[in-house]
C-alpha cells in the first residue's frame, strides 16, 4: 500500500520544519528591525532639516504602538531563533514558558496592529514627523502582522499556556494607554506646535469627538486585544505541548546525554 503524504502540520514539526521556521523567525526579525531603523532615520533627518526638536521626535517615534509592537516582536522572534539553535534542537519538545508567553503577547499586539491600521488608519496621516517609507510601512503594518499570525497558527514547539497568561498578554497595552494619555497633554507637537501630542487621532481628546469618542475607541480596542489574546492562548492550548510533556522530554534527553 502507498504511504499517505505527511500532513502540513507534521512536516512543520519535523526537524527540517523546525529549523526552517527558526530561520524564518530570525530573518523576519531582522527585516522588522531594518524597517524601524529606516523610518526612524527618515523622521530624525526630517526633524533636523526643519529645525524641529529632535529629542521629542525620537520620543514620539517610540510612542507609537506599532513601533513598540514591532520592536518587541523582533526581539522575541530573535530570542526564539537563538533559543532553538543553542538549546531547542537538543531534543526539546516545547519552547520555555517565558518565551511562550512572550510569543503569545507580541503575536497579539502585531495582529491588533494589522487590524487597526488596515481598518482605521491606512489612509490617515499620522504625526510621525516625516512621510512614511512605503516598504517600511508595509513591513510594519502588513507583512510582519501576517507573519506573526502565521507563527501562531503553524509554529512548531508551541507550549500550552494557562489562561492566567492572558493577564501578561494584556499588561503592556494597558501600560501603553496610561503612558500615552499622561504624556499627551505634556508634549508639544514638534510639527504643528500644538500643546499636546497623541500618536493616533482616535486617542486625541482634543479632536471633535472629545473624550466620549476616545473612551469608546479605548473600550473597543481593549475588547479586541482581549479577544485576540484569548484566541492566541486558546490556539496554543489546542496545538501546544503541556509543561508535563515538555519536562518529560527534557528529562529523557538529559538522561540520554549522560549515558
Amino acid at each position: 500500500m502507498r504511504a499517505e503524504p505527511a500532513r502540513y502540520g507534521d512536516r512543520m514539526h519535523s526537524t527540517t520544519g523546525v529549523r526552517v521556521w527558526s530561520v524564518a523567525r530570525g530573518v523576519m526579525a531582522l527585516i522588522m528591525l531594518a524597517a524601524i531603523i529606516a523610518q526612524l532615520s527618515a523622521s530624525l533627518a526630517r526633524a533636523t532639516e526643519l529645525d524641529r526638536d529632535v529629542a521629542t521626535t525620537f520620543a514620539n517615534f517610540f510612542s507609537f504602538f506599532t513601533i513598540l509592537s514591532n520592536l518587541l516582536a523582533a526581539i522575541v522572534l530573535l530570542w526564539a531563533a537563538v533559543w532553538y539553535w543553542t538549546k531547542g534542537r537538543r531534543g526539546a519538545d516545547a519552547e520555555p514558558a517565558g518565551l511562550a508567553v512572550a510569543l503569545a503577547s507580541v503575536s497579539t499586539y502585531m495582529i491588533i496592529t494589522g487590524i487597526v491600521y488596515n481598518l482605521l488608519l491606512r489612509n490617515v496621516e499620522l504625526p510621525q514627523g516625516s512621510e512614511p517609507i512605503p516598504w517600511s510601512n508595509e513591513v510594519l503594518h502588513l507583512i510582519a502582522p501576517l507573519f506573526l499570525l502565521a507563527d501562531v497558527l503553524v509554529a512548531p514547539l508551541r507550549r500550552r499556556l494557562s489562561w492566567r497568561s492572558l493577564w501578561a498578554v494584556v499588561a503592556f497595552p494597558i501600560l501603553w494607554v496610561i503612558y500615552t494619555m499622561i504624556r499627551g497633554p505634556l508634549t508639544t507637537n514638534p510639527v504643528s506646535g500644538d500643546p499636546f501630542w497623541y500618536p493616533y487621532p482616535f486617542l486625541n481628546p482634543n479632536s471633535p469627538g472629545g473624550w466620549p469618542s476616545v473612551i469608546i475607541y479605548m473600550i473597543g480596542i481593549a475588547v479586541a486585544i482581549i479577544c485576540v489574546g484569548a484566541l492566541v492562548v486558546w490556539w496554543g492550548r489546542r496545538a501546544g505541548t503541556t509543561d508535563e510533556a515538555a519536562s518529560a522530554v527534557a528529562t529523557a534527553t538529559t538522561g540520554a546525554s549522560k549515558r
